[in-house]
């Protein structure tokens, strides 16, 4: 037992040279390049159902945007961040060379996260209902409930989708998932088309477009799972003792769960608060393109989060601490890099981008003012990302989550609410005090990784590991 968890102590006096350095900067590139593919093929998948809706008409493009985001909020980023989850724990096995411990972490995960969808559901079929209550207008509440509801299958294919994902990240296997992920997007633009203009259900097509292509990728990811040589190692049929990991994995979900959601929900928040104000279009539609455009710039530092996540925990359940924090530097190294290049050229481009979102000039006037405010969050956003890769990789998620706790809905948010409603500042004012979260969390979690004793994470990972054996 002591042998196993014996570190190689020459790892502790080896500095960090640029030979290692860079050979790492590889790996990570190696697998963060097809992630950003995955990330963004996957995240168009509705984003293409609501522009090809939007051609129906004005309600229903408010009520399947209105339904997408909601998704988004109450289901989709609570099964990613808790699947999320396994990039800890199932990385840290395949790293210890534990790779049956894997493909059973991951059917543990599937089942999980199908029960977790039960209750979810109960929610999106109700969806309607809660919207009226809560003030919105019949009509749009109407939509929106209907595109949720045929967007239900969905639920239940992401539950199963997500932990594949990982599955195959964990190993390397990018190919697959690249592969998936554009099979899929090519087909569902077609078939949404189709099912939208083609057929009597109208906008409704466009959520069960959503729901068929979704369930398509699982089905694809897991024939090549369940077929390829690839996988004979990992995989594992599934039994009833993949509940006894259960615990296990929801120790390690729930915080990453929540850790993702509440950063999720505070963007979301920043919107709806953008129509209280006293130009409420104006704002809203202001707010909603400079949050795009970040959304849309995060998938490549998620995607080296991703990959980050990934060689940390393999390095530590192999017992290799020197190895994790070289894998930690190397992506740092990469995003300063990438949010350089990123945030200069959306500086270079602030007169004319927000052109690509509307025609109206007040409304690219005020994007081409706000313009470096988001320069300063894209570079904050991509070091945040490396930052939480790193908390999932070796495990310390629940500190993360007092951290986006204190973070945005402690400080970010009132900050926001102070400028824009007391000071007066308007939408400038609720993204301000919402980057103040961000400059925060962003500070906090690089105190915390740079104190972090990598010695000790790795032979808690791997005494972790053994124990249950």
């Amino acid at each position: 037992m002591e042998d196993s968890l014996v570190l190689n102590q020459k790892h502790e006096k080896e500095r960090v040279t640029w030979g290692a350095l860079s050979k790492e900067m590889g790996r990570i590139c190696h697998i963060a390049g097809p992630m950003v593919a995955v990330i963004s093929s996957q995240s168009l998948l509705l984003v293409v159902s609501t522009m090809i809706v939007g051609h129906l008409g004005p309600l229903y493009l408010s009520g399947a945007s209105l339904a997408t985001s909601l998704a988004g909020v109450t289901g989709f980023s609570l099964l990613m961040g808790m699947a999320s989850g396994l990039e800890t724990i199932s990385g840290q096995a395949y790293g210890a060379q534990q790779y049956q411990k894997v493909g059973m972490q991951t059917n543990t995960a599937i089942v999980a996260l199908i029960l977790v969808s039960i209750p979810l559901s109960v929610l999106w079929i109700n969806m309607e209902n809660i919207l009226i209550w809560i003030g919105q207008d019949p009509l749009i509440s109407h939509e929106a409930g209907k595109f949720t509801y045929w967007l239900l299958p969905a639920l239940f294919a992401y539950a199963i989708l997500q932990p594949l994902v990982i599955f195959f990240q964990i190993q390397s296997l990018l190919l697959p998932l690249f592969a998936s992920s554009l099979v899929t997007l090519i087909i569902h633009v077609p078939l949404c088309w189709a099912l939208v203009y083609k057929t009597s259900l109208r906008s409704v097509g466009a959520a069960l477009a959503g729901s068929i292509s979704i369930w398509l990728n699982v089905i694809l990811l897991s024939l090549y799972m369940r077929y390829s040589s690839a996988c004979a190692k990992t995989r594992t049929p599934f039994s009833l003792e993949l509940f006894k990991g259960m615990w296990e994995f929801f120790r390690f979900a729930i915080p990453t769960g929540i850790m993702v959601c509440l950063q999720w929900w505070s963007l979301e928040l920043l919107v709806l608060l953008s129509g209280l104000l006293p130009k409420p279009q104006l704002e809203t539609s202001v707010l909603s393109i400079c949050l795009n455009t970040i959304s849309s710039l995060y998938a490549i530092p998620f995607g080296i989060g991703l990959a980050v996540s990934t060689r940390v925990s393999i390095e530590l359940g192999a017992g290799n601490p020197h190895a994790a924090r070289i894998a930690m530097l190397a992506a740092l190294c990469i995003v300063v890099v990438e949010t350089s290049i990123v945030s200069i050229i959306l500086f270079a481009c602030r007169n004319v981008y927000g052109y690509i979102f509307s025609c109206e000039k007040k409304v690219v006037d005020y994007v081409t003012h706000m313009a470096p405010l988001v320069c300063i969050s894209a570079i904050l956003d991509s070091i945040e990302g490396v930052l939480t890769g790193v908390s999932r990789g070796s495990g310390w998620q629940h500190i993360a989550v007092f951290i986006n706790m204190g973070a945005f809905y402690l400080l970010g948010i009132p900050l926001a609410v102070f400028l824009a409603f007391w000071e007066g500042v308007g939408g400038q004012g609720l993204w301000i005090g919402i980057q103040t979260g961000l400059l925060t969390q962003t500070v906090l979690l690089s105190i915390v990784t740079g104190c972090m004793n990598w010695k000790k994470e790795s032979i808690k990972a791997r005494q972790r590991l053994f124990d249950a054996n």
